[in-house]
């Protein structure tokens, strides 16, 4: 007796919570801070977030940003369409703030390529001035400055190439942030990178938030200092790094 043949559906399977949880549809910005909460991680404006970002996604987040950008220039009632001078403004925006200005948040730290300390080098070193360039994180206004970075090394600490100074500094500054926290992230990172007897950094800088706004102080500057190890505990040498900081 022959086998009859039983027709059977094809079932599509439901997509699962995982595999719906990142769905078409939903803003990239609420997808990555999805991630970041379930890690129950900080992203505060100066936080570094690039461990949740996929690769590509950064060109999705300046598309996304540019979008809502149009939506504060037409709040404004500014008229895009018509105004060239405007009429890309916001993608340029964007771009800016994703890829550069505030671009220490969405890419991972440099690389910094460290050496042993073979000479067992143990004077002072002195690293700048390094130009810096950030932005306040109460009006996003620019803060334009100059950083000095003394390190005292020891036999058993890591070296690392001049430029790799200039690279981090970079790296920390190009976030929204305050400075007096800014040039303690700094130390605190060359801290763990080089492990010195002492780390000392100098920071002066003008801020647009008081130029430009409020009481529109044009001379007005911030200067900051953080001294560790050596440099706090002995007044002879934080004296030393001070004095050539002025001569220079």
């Amino acid at each position: 007796m022959p086998t009859k043949k039983i027709a059977t559906k094809s079932v599509t399977k439901p997509l699962t919570k995982k595999a719906t949880k990142e769905s078409a549809g939903v803003p990239l910005s609420v997808v990555i801070r999805r991630r970041i909460e379930a890690q129950k991680a900080r992203f505060h404006a100066n936080d570094n977030i690039s461990q949740f970002i996929k690769p590509g996604e950064l060109e999705g987040l300046v598309d996304e940003v540019a979008q809502k950008m149009q939506a504060v220039l037409e709040s404004l009632v500014i008229d895009t369409h018509n105004d060239h001078n405007t009429r890309n403004t916001s993608q340029r925006v964007a771009k800016m703030y994703v890829q550069e200005v505030f671009n220490g948040r969405y890419v991972e730290q440099p690389t910094l390529t460290k050496f042993p300390n073979v000479s067992r080098l143990n004077e002072l070193m002195i690293i700048g001035p390094i130009t810096v360039r950030s932005a306040c994180s109460h009006h996003l206004c620019p803060i334009m400055g100059r950083i000095w970075i003394g390190v005292l090394p020891s036999k058993e600490s890591a070296l690392i190439g001049l430029s790799k100074y200039s690279r981090l500094t970079e790296w920390v500054m190009c976030r929204p942030q305050i400075q007096e926290e800014a040039v303690v992230e700094l130390a605190d990172m060359l801290e763990k990178k080089i492990k010195p007897v002492g780390v000392a950094i100098v920071m002066d800088a003008d801020h647009f938030c008081m130029q430009w706004r409020g009481v529109k102080d044009r001379d007005s500057k911030m200067v900051n200092s953080v001294m560790r190890g050596a440099f706090l505990k002995d007044p002879n040498l934080r004296r030393e790094f001070l004095s050539l900081l002025e001569k220079r």
